[in-house]
């Protein structure tokens, strides 16, 4: 096995899925997992509470084992270490009633990392922000529901976990659950196949607060769906406060049913747009200061000027600076950090995509058949996507605009040119779609690449 650290060695298995599960999934459940010791083919590793261990060895136990064989080159078990049950810290007179035989549903610990005073501000998110401290302060009373949407990494989960951890300190009685939809649908499985649904519904309808990360993934989950459409109007009526985030607006949800959609507008809707220049130094800045990461400041700025849409990987690269100087005893420089992160460095001169991949990636995204995309239908939930796929076909693939046109079921090339204009409009005007499509163009070079 490689001479490293158990640190060195869970952070390399950290970025090896970091493509496969996404940075979304890392940074919530395997970011705050302590590697402890290494030694006689045993991996030891200590978790912040049952929660986290279920979830891990329910959802990733392979791919990180797999992982690890990989880059140990031999067979790595894993050790896990409970740091502390959740029941100990749930506030003592929480009347969050104890999981019994017949409602076994965990509840997620909030992230104390995550806190409105470790949220940058700047003037993408300041509305967000805003709002979400209102709420903290009298949840349930306005901007009830709370929708929030944005690209991926620009802060979404932490608002979350902020609102949740000040709730907590301000209204310690106060039942407060942060779920992502994916772990409600499995909930909720776990529910009809156990048959205990009552308690089910009896775990979420009697929340005082309810978090719901990424929903988008909900949208075609049949019967969840309409179990979360009825939780969400018991809380609502109740005036329980509902906080939601997505990657896209309401109106862009097109799998959900429009009565779903207009219960998702009821309340106020806020986007978080990709940071300017001078917040994502702020960024930088700030994380510095808590890592205790000695950076100059020239550097900091390369770093800001390089990465531009994606805080999480904002911050990613600046712990990787912060490693190379540790690891090699250099001072940083700017040349040194063009290096280190060329990686990071957008090039015009990447390896053409196939069309194919382009369009695969596009229709899951907007959970659209692959027929439909090549068909003639012209309703909005296909002529989007349709469009949006022949825009990055014209950016990524190398093909002609005639080429592309046959591809998407021998369409006219003006029918190309006028969607790549129609995109690239969208894009210049808009800070979001700008961010959607690189989310997009990132999710494309991984599936062609793996």
């Amino acid at each position: 096995m490689n001479n490293w650290s158990p640190a060195d060695l869970w952070q390399q298995v950290i970025e090896r899925l970091r493509p496969e599960i996404g940075s979304d999934n890392v940074e919530l459940w395997l970011r705050p997992v302590e590697a402890q010791a290494c030694d006689n083919h045993l991996l030891r590793v200590k978790v912040p509470n049952s929660f986290f261990f279920d979830h891990i060895q329910r959802n990733y136990q392979r791919q990180i084992e797999g992982a690890l064989k990989s880059l140990a080159g031999e067979e790595i078990a894993l050790e896990y270490q409970v740091a502390r049950d959740l029941k100990s810290v749930l506030p003592k007179n929480d009347p969050v009633e104890t999981p019994s035989a017949q409602a076994e549903f965990s509840l997620s610990e909030l992230n104390p990392r995550y806190t409105f005073s470790s949220f940058v501000v700047g003037t993408s998110n300041r509305f967000a922000h805003a709002t979400a401290e209102a709420i903290s302060k009298a949840p349930g009373k306005q901007y009830n529901p709370f929708f929030l949407y944005g690209g991926s990494g620009l802060g979404k989960t932490h608002l979350l976990f902020a609102i949740g951890n000040a709730i907590r300190k301000e209204f310690p009685r106060a039942r407060v659950l942060y779920t992502t939809s994916e772990q409600f649908v499995n909930e909720f499985i776990d529910s009809l196949r156990y048959d205990k649904p009552d308690a089910f519904r009896s775990r979420f309808r009697s929340l005082d607060v309810l978090l719901m990360d990424d929903i988008q993934f909900m949208g075609e989950k049949g019967r969840s769906v309409e179990e979360f459409f009825h939780t969400f109007n018991v809380l609502s009526e109740a005036r329980k406060q509902i906080v939601l985030s997505s990657d896209r607006p309401p109106k862009e949800l097109v799998a959900f049913d429009p009565r779903m959609i207009s219960r998702f507008e009821w309340g106020v809707v806020v986007d978080i747009k990709p940071p300017d220049l001078e917040t994502r130094i702020a960024i930088l800045r700030k994380k510095a200061e808590l890592e205790q990461i000695s950076i100059p400041n020239d550097v900091i700025v390369r770093i800001a000027e390089v990465i531009k849409t994606n805080i999480r990987e904002l911050e990613g690269c600046l712990t990787k600076m912060g490693a190379f100087a540790a690891l090699t005893g250099s001072h940083l420089t700017v040349d040194i950090a063009n290096e280190v992160l060329k990686d990071s460095i957008s090039s015009d001169i990447d390896s053409p995509i196939r069309v194919e991949t382009i369009q695969k990636v596009v229709a899951e995204k907007y959970h659209l058949d692959l027929k439909a995309m090549k068909g003639h239908s012209r309703t909005k939930e296909v002529a989007m996507p349709r469009q949006v796929a022949m825009y990055l076909c014209c950016t990524l693939s190398g093909a002609s605009t005639t080429e592309i046109g046959r591809a998407f079921g021998g369409k006219d090339h003006t029918t190309v040119i006028h969607a790549r204009k129609k995109i690239q409009a969208m894009i210049e005007k808009d800070t979001f779609t700008s961010a959607a499509m690189n989310e997009l163009i990132e999710q494309i070079r991984v599936r062609e690449n793996s």
